[in-house]
């Protein structure tokens, strides 16, 4: 089937009241406890943290254009990328589905009129802003300078950067996630439809579930470990620093235990949106359901297990290396059968390349690219070789860039119409879709070659054999950003011009296309009864819709 453009056709004005206008005022918003305008709240400020980031990435590709290191000194470097990766890491990638798509949807889906505990959700916002101003001070005042993984002993004693700033930021950040990952278990436990058994959940909520089961294990370890490290820094506690009587691979291990697991948090999020596009626009009902829910569980509990893959070089045993490597190369299953599943349900389907799909076969390449490379990096010949490498930032971008930002981007556009109630024009979407696409291979890709050719990660200047593939890196990054601002541009411009969506503009099932777009303030007139199964497709080309909008040739 050839990619389709939309004509847009009349249809009835949006819901008289729905969960925009049914209160107005900025008071409105701030004391909220709908969960639907708490996740639009989330989605206004990691926006803003996404291009705050990005700024940061421009200047680091801008950088790297010349060999000599000619725009900034190595101390502002230092600075660009470490505060580029903890914008990009703690503030967008690791809320930005679970605080957004998962606020919004996650109730509409199992038939609940709000999260099980609203205030607490609205806390979690609080604290995520409040955790944002601690770091923003860190930024205004000249920022940090030791890398977003907070290395001691420089991040504990030596730095001269604002890493306590920081820290604190972070730290309460922290207490957004645990807060967001309580109230969605409960949730999900306590608040499903009459009939919506585990058998029936959607996808998106078993990633979710598992998600949030990393959130409230792990979040505590990284809060205690920066707890420490600030400490160290401030009261001179030997706890990391050698000087001091501390360990620095302690660091390393506890920030790693949680850190490896934070990866999940961004990805399985990603592919829970990856599973309902997939079965909406092939028409068919996601092949091997239960695989697929159980494999978000392997992965959520199995990676808790792989942290020491990040310690091949730091003084580990070479057995404790032999066990964190065949661990990392088990955890990898659980992400194949998904892989493999979504590739099943493709298999003669009724396949609609709408843009939710562009996002979503995209993700599904993007990812299985940096899921080769991890059992690469898992393997502990290569390690040694490409570690610190520009490999490993090609690897980690095509995960939690390309796989996570994918998966966002794809959720986002899927659910648009449900959130809005308005349509984006769908020349642009594909269009930037496939720029964004493109863009990112051709940023990332050299990066695996400069990697394995040995240059280091981290450094503002290089040797000039290396300078070609830089160019095409920033070229990439170049076309990437183009990519990113078109939907930012066509988003806005749809909440006026946009023709209205309808209550389902894609013939989806799942309780949420079975109310109003936008929603109601209470999501559902009556509670509804589940007396289907998931992703109950009847398989047949994708239907003519009319009533929203007619086809015409690509």
């Amino acid at each position: 089937m050839s990619t389709q453009e939309f004509a847009f056709t009349p249809y009835p004005d949006l819901p008289k009241s729905h969960y925009l206008n049914v209160a107005y005022g900025l008071k409105s918003w701030l004391f909220t406890t709908d969960h639907k305008r708490i996740g639009i709240l989330y989605l206004l400020s990691i926006t803003f943290f996404f291009a705050l980031g990005g700024l940061y990435a421009t200047a680091i590709r801008l950088e790297l254009l010349t060999p000599a290191g000619d725009m900034v000194q190595p101390d502002t470097y230092n600075r660009l990328f470490t505060m580029h990766g903890i914008l990009m890491v703690f503030f967008f990638l690791v809320p930005s589905i679970p605080a957004v798509l998962g606020n919004f949807l996650l109730p509409l889906m199992i038939g609940a009129k709000d999260v099980a505990f609203p205030r607490l959700n609205l806390a979690s916002w609080y604290m995520y802003m409040f955790g944002a101003g601690f770091t923003m001070y860190a930024l205004f005042m000249g920022g940090v300078d030791t890398g977003w993984t907070f290395y001691t002993p420089f991040s504990s004693t030596y730095s001269n950067s604002y890493v306590a700033a920081v820290a604190v930021g972070i730290f309460i950040n922290g207490f957004s996630s645990i807060f967001t990952g309580i109230n969605f278990m409960v949730t999900i436990h306590r608040m499903r439809a009459p009939g919506m058994t585990w058998s029936r959940l959607p996808l998106f909520v078993w990633s979710h579930y598992a998600t949030s089961l990393i959130m409230v294990l792990g979040t505590p370890v990284l809060a205690i470990t920066i707890v420490l490290l600030a400490m160290e820094r401030v009261f001179k506690l030997g706890f990391f620093d050698p000087a001091l009587g501390g360990d620095p691979v302690l660091f390393q291990h506890l920030f790693w235990f949680y850190s490896h697991p934070a990866v999940y948090i961004m990805i399985l999020p990603s592919m829970g949106v990856i599973s309902e596009i997939i079965a909406a626009f092939s028409r068919k009902p996601i092949f091997g359901y239960k695989f697929v829910a159980f494999a978000s569980m392997g992965i959520a509990i199995l990676g808790f297990l792989v942290w020491g893959h990040h310690l091949f070089v730091s003084s580990q045993s070479l057995y404790a290396g032999l066990i964190f490597s065949i661990l990392s190369m088990l955890v990898a299953v659980p992400s194949a059968v998904k892989v493999f599943n979504w590739t099943a349900t493709l298999y003669k389907g009724s396949i609609e390349y709408s843009t939710p799909m562009f996002y979503a076969l995209g993700f599904i390449g993007l990812f299985t690219i940096g899921g080769l490379t991890g059992l690469m990096l898992a393997t502990i010949g290569i390690d040694v070789h490409v570690h610190d490498t520009y490999f490993v930032v090609a690897h980690f971008h095509y995960i939690m860039v390309g796989g996570a930002l994918m998966g966002y981007l794809g959720g986002l556009h899927y659910w648009w119409p449900k959130i809005t109630g308005r349509m984006y024009p769908g020349f642009w979407s594909h269009l930037s879709a496939l720029i964004i696409f493109l863009g990112f291979n051709l940023t990332f890709f050299p990066q695996f070659v400069l990697g394995y050719l040995g240059m280091p990660r981290r450094y503002h200047s290089y040797p000039e054999e290396f300078q070609i593939l830089h160019i095409l890196s920033t070229a990439g990054a170049s076309i990437l950003a183009v990519g990113y601002i078109i939907p930012l541009v066509y988003f806005i411009w749809s909440l006026k011009y946009g023709e209205v969506a309808g209550d389902n503009p894609w013939d989806a099932v799942g309780l949420e296309w079975q109310t109003t777009s936008p929603p109601s303030l209470h999501n559902f007139d009556e509670i509804p009864v589940v007396d289907f199964e998931p992703y109950d497709y009847v398989e047949h080309e994708p239907v003519e819709r009319p009533y929203r909008y007619s086809r015409s040739e690509a």
